[in-house]
């Protein structure tokens, strides 16, 4: 299976490689310098870092030759669900869109806006898959961006890590399959042998259960030196609810 980068110089370097422009590494560039500051002491439930994440996210778009938008919407595309923009409430708000569309401008943050809009559950997703051939083309962009999303969520056996594993594990051999069938109607049939590797790898492997973790879902540690106001634990605590 293919190795997507983990670190933005690994990303850049990828970038480089595969014949970007000056111009579309500066898009990616201001992203990433978003992102950091967006995402700081930001883990996934399995303990890896959320920039890890979002930077292999975006490495996987740019495999698929997407525009240089289109990579950097890899990299924010859980801006508004897991971006802590101070006040530690998920979700988009004017403000929150401003300052994103502020620092990389108005395609990108549409893009993030509409993907953060996409319901992505058990229950949605046949109804996705439905009506695929009718989207547009920026709902198909958003859709690849999801796809790469659930390819990085399940690279390196994540899910595996995960307080809920049973639960992702059945989401993965119920649902998912929808979306190896979704990445070849895209056009996209590398990322749907990608998906299937990536799920049949799981299928195969076994983690010693010392290595679980109790969270299920993306979690913040605040620095030592940094005092956590009450109004933003509170609602730290809200969002940690279980995953659908």
């Amino acid at each position: 299976m293919d190795r997507f980068p983990q670190t933005n110089l690994q990303l850049y370097a990828q970038l480089v490689d595969l014949g970007y422009s000056e111009a579309d590494l500066a898009t990616v560039a201001r992203s990433y310098e978003l992102a950091m500051t967006l995402f700081p002491g930001t883990y996934r439930g399995s303990g890896k870092p959320f920039l890890a994440h979002l930077v292999g996210t975006a490495g996987i778009v740019a495999t698929l030759r997407a525009r240089a938008g289109l990579v950097a919407t890899g990299l924010l595309h859980a801006a508004y669900t897991h971006g802590e923009f101070g006040n530690g409430w998920r979700g988009m708000s004017d403000a929150k869109r401003a300052r994103v569309r502020a620092a990389v401008g108005p395609e990108i943050e549409d893009l993030v806006a509409r993907y953060t809009a996409l319901r992505w559950t058990p229950a949605s997703i046949p109804a996705i898959r439905a009506r695929l051939d009718a989207m547009t083309a920026l709902e198909r962009d958003v859709l690849l961006v999801r796809l790469a999303n659930e390819l990085e969520d399940h690279l390196d056996l994540g899910i595996l890590y995960l307080g809920d594993a049973p639960r992702r594990l059945r989401f993965m051999r119920e649902d998912l399959p929808a979306a190896v069938e979704m990445a070849r109607r895209l056009g996209h049939p590398g990322l749907a042998e990608s998906l299937t590797a990536a799920f049949d790898q799981i299928e195969r492997a076994a983690i010693s259960p010392v290595l679980r973790r109790s969270d299920a879902e993306s979690f913040r540690l605040p620095f030592a030196s940094h005092r956590l106001r009450l109004r933003v634990a509170v609602s730290h605590l809200l969002a940690r609810r279980p995953w659908h």
